[in-house]
Formats: structure tokens, sequence, C-alpha cells
């Protein structure tokens, strides 16, 4: 570790560049267990090579902090930023995306030593001392290597899931059978004139940073309401499809329902397959059978929401949500802890609302009044893709603990069902 990640004078600087390189060591040791041949698989568009994404991230700090503040740096091979652009029209082409599992070049090898090759000099470049910008793009290029390493843990899955011999994700645990859960109980939430989201700051550390889409803090009016203290269960899932869920129209929305009427439409969470007799689902220490006290996990937001009509229920909104975040009890699983699964859905008040599940909300992915995209090709990291997508909170078994926070807006498209999603139930008071 250089002098400068060694420093205890507590300078925003040194503790930046210790968390850069701690983030950096993280990615290369999610991917220590894998196989050569796995580093290239695609198994969908949505879905990227782990390869690409240890490289995209490094294209990230190269792009947007050594080619405009490192003067005289020389990229490893300059074609990288086509290879490795994701969706950054500012900066140029890009190579398209559903092809990235056809790139068998560069090689793992050269992937890992364009990194190398990139941490040497974010490290020359902190060390010759930082202006504010570059302090904050530092802390926002890390936060950024993060989100990936969630999308390296859940493309993995989805990889490894829809292979016909469900191979395990080198030394991950079996899931533990979850305790017995409570029965469904609701917490009673008053509502009023309430403030969501962040201050915009020029962050220059961990601590104070927010994405641009968490801000400005607002103001908001909740009307009085309830919240469940826990997710949904795989056995309480279980009793909607009995019930003939996905094939009743008035739980549906519009779009949902023309969703289910696709050819090879799902009937039932993904994941999850019957064998003689019995339901299992594939988790990333292989196929096991469904724990019935689980909670539910990688459900599209249109089946979120088809089942909480059944329920009698709805899901809540993302102002509810972080309102109640603010009292919320115990943490589920994250990244950190090494399962790579959701905890038990056991119940108390306000339970696990940060870590196990991504939970989806009722709320369209839209700006807060006031918004305000980074300047530049940065802004488009959040603010262009303000449409047709719903907000999740709360964070999962694979997001970094220290990532999350309560006015984190997760965001994806209704049908999408790849990352660990679930479903905590609200009702009007």
């Amino acid at each position: 570790m250089t002098q400068a990640a060694q420093r205890s004078d507590g300078s925003d600087v040194g503790e930046a560049l210790v968390d850069f390189q701690l983030v950096r060591q993280r990615s290369r040791s999610l991917v220590a267990a894998l196989e050569v041949e796995d580093f290239g698989v695609q198994p969908m568009a949505d879905a990227s090579p782990p390869k690409w994404h240890l490289a995209h991230t490094t294209w990230f700090f190269e792009t947007f902090l050594l080619q405009p503040f490192l003067a005289g740096y020389q990229p490893l091979d300059a074609r990288y930023t086509y290879l490795f652009n994701s969706y950054y029209n500012g900066v140029g082409a890009q190579f398209p995306r559903a092809r990235r599992g056809q790139l068998s070049r560069p090689t793992v090898a050269e992937v890992m030593a364009y990194r190398d090759h990139v941490d040497a000099a974010m490290v020359a470049l902190v060390e010759r001392g930082c202006e504010d910008e570059v302090r904050r793009r530092l802390v926002l290029g890390t936060q950024h290597e993060e989100q990936h390493q969630e999308l390296l843990i859940t493309d993995l899955k989805y990889a490894f899931g829809h292979n016909p011999l469900q191979p395990a994700y080198g030394d991950a645990p079996v899931p533990a059978a979850a305790p017995a859960s409570a029965a469904l109980t609701y917490s009673e939430l008053p509502g009023g004139l309430l403030e969501i989201g962040r201050e915009p700051l020029a962050a220059l550390e961990r601590r104070l940073f927010s994405f641009d889409n968490e801000t400005p803090r607002h103001r908001v009016w909740l009307e009085p309401y309830r919240l469940a203290d826990r997710c949904v269960t795989n056995a309480e899932y279980l009793m909607f499809m009995a019930d003939g869920g996905y094939g009743r129209p008035e739980l549906w929305l519009a779009d949902g329902w023309g969703w289910l009427q696709q050819p090879g439409a799902p009937r039932a969470p993904l994941y999850w397959f019957e064998q003689d007799g019995s339901w299992w689902s594939y988790t990333l220490g292989g196929p096991q059978p469904l724990d019935p006290e689980g909670p539910v996990c990688h459900l599209s937001g249109y089946e979120a929401d088809a089942y909480a009509r059944w329920a009698g229920a709805r899901l809540p909104s993302e102002a509810e949500w972080e309102a109640a975040a603010a009292e919320a009890g115990g943490e589920g699983v994250f990244l950190d802890d090494g399962r790579f699964h959701p905890g038990s859905a056991a119940g108390g008040h306000l339970a696990a609302m940060r870590g196990d599940l991504w939970e989806w909300t009722s709320s369209a992915y839209a700006p807060y009044p006031g918004y305000r995209p980074l300047p530049g090709a940065l802004g488009e990291y959040n603010g262009k893709f303000m449409a047709n997508q719903l907000v999740l909170r709360g964070g999962s078994c694979a997001t970094p603990r220290a990532h999350i926070r309560d006015s984190y807006r997760n965001f994806f498209y209704p049908p999408d069902r790849w990352q660990f999603t679930g479903v905590r139930l609200a009702q009007d008071a």
C-alpha cells in the first residue's frame, strides 16, 4: 500500500485512496474463484461478462480522472476507450452492449494488466495532490465500481443458473434454512409533512456521498399508512401461485398482463423449478429445495404488484419506504457477508429494510423537484434513464454494506428479475 494510503491524519484524500484500493481489491476477490471460461459469458443482453465489468470500471477511472487530470498519462491501449464505454455518448461511440460476450480479446490477463496500469496511475495522481474535482470523481468512481460488483454477482448467477449444470459459484455456502417466520404484521406510520432525499454536496469522502438522483432533499406529504414488518416469503408466494395468481387478469397491470402473454412468460419466480413434485431454486451455492420460510426473491415489478393486489395490499411509494427506514429494525445480508443469498424472513419491527433484497416500490423513477444532473458526460450517469422504470430501495445480499443508505434510489424496468428483488407490502391506514 502506498504512503498516501497509509496516512493516519484523517485527511479526505488519504481515506478516499484507501477506499479506492480496498474496493478495487474486492473486485478481484469476487472473480478469484472463476475459471477463465467464466469471464466471457454473457447469457443475455442485460447481463455483462465478468471480464467486461472489470474492464469498464477501470475505463471509468481512466476516462474521467486520468485523462483529464494526470499530465502525461498514456493509455495502455487507446482502443479500450471504445470497447469499454457503457453508454456515455458524450465520451464517444460504444461497442454494442449485446455483443460484449463476443470479445475473446482482450484476454483476462490483459484486462488484469489494464487494471494494474490504471491503479498505478491513480495512485500517482492522488499522491501529486488533488483538487476538489479529482477527489469528488475519485469517490464517485469508487461508488460506481461497487455498483458493478453487485452486477457482477447477479450476472454470474444468471449465467450459472441458466447453465444446465447449475454450477456453484466457487465455495459459495449453501443457504441455511430460515427459521419459521412470524405471521405477517404491519407497523403503523403516521405520515405527515416529511423530508426525503439528500442535499447535493461536492462530496469528497464516502460518508457525505450521494448520487445526483438522490437530490435535492425536499418535502413530501404522506397520508398515514402501514408497512409490513418483513418481506413476503416463498410459502406465501406459493399460495398466490396455487390460487391461480398468474392466470387472473384482474390482479395485473395492463403491461404486466401483456408481459405474461408473451411466449415463454414465467409462471414462477426466476430460478424456481419443479423436481420430483417439489419446488427447488437455483442459488449461487447450487440448486436447493425451496425454503418456504425464506423471502421470495427475483420477482419482477409486475409480479410484486400482482402479489400485493392478491394479498389485499399494495406496494409502498419510495417516500413511504424512506420515511419508515428511519426507524427500521435489524439489517439483512450484504455482499460483505459472503452468503450471496437473502437471510431469514423472520419478522420484528420493520426488519431487514436494509440488505437481503431490493424492495420494489410503486414509484416511477423520475427526477425530484429541483433535480440537476452532474455537468458534462457524467450527467449521463443517472438522469437520462428517468423514464419507464420503477424505484427499488434497501440494497440486497449482493450490495456492499457501505454502499447503501436510506436515500439510495435503485431503478429497473418492471419486467426485470435477475437482481435480488422482493416485495414488502403496504396498506393505507
